[in-house]
C-alpha cells in the first residue's frame, strides 16, 4: 500500500476539516472516497458519450414501462 503526502493551505484544512467534521469520516476514508466520486464522474461522462453517439446514429430503443414488465 502507498503513501501519499497532500500539503493543504490553511483555506483547504478548514474545508478537510468541516467535510471530515460533517462526513464523520477520517481524512484518508474522506480522500479516498472523493477520489473514486472523481474516477465516477469520467466513467460516467464515458458512458454518456457513447449514449450520444448511439443516438445520433438513431441505435437507439426506448421500452415502456408496460414492456418491461411484460418482458419480466
Amino acid at each position: 500500500m502507498g503513501i501519499i503526502s497532500v500539503r493543504l493551505n490553511s483555506q483547504e484544512e478548514k474545508v478537510v476539516k468541516k467535510l471530515v467534521d460533517y462526513y464523520d469520516e477520517d481524512r484518508s476514508k474522506l480522500l479516498k472516497r472523493s477520489l473514486f466520486e472523481l474516477y465516477e464522474n469520467i466513467v460516467d461522462g464515458n458512458e454518456i458519450e457513447k449514449f450520444e453517439k448511439k443516438e445520433s446514429a438513431k441505435r437507439t430503443k426506448f421500452h415502456s414501462a408496460e414492456e418491461i414488465l411484460k418482458a419480466i
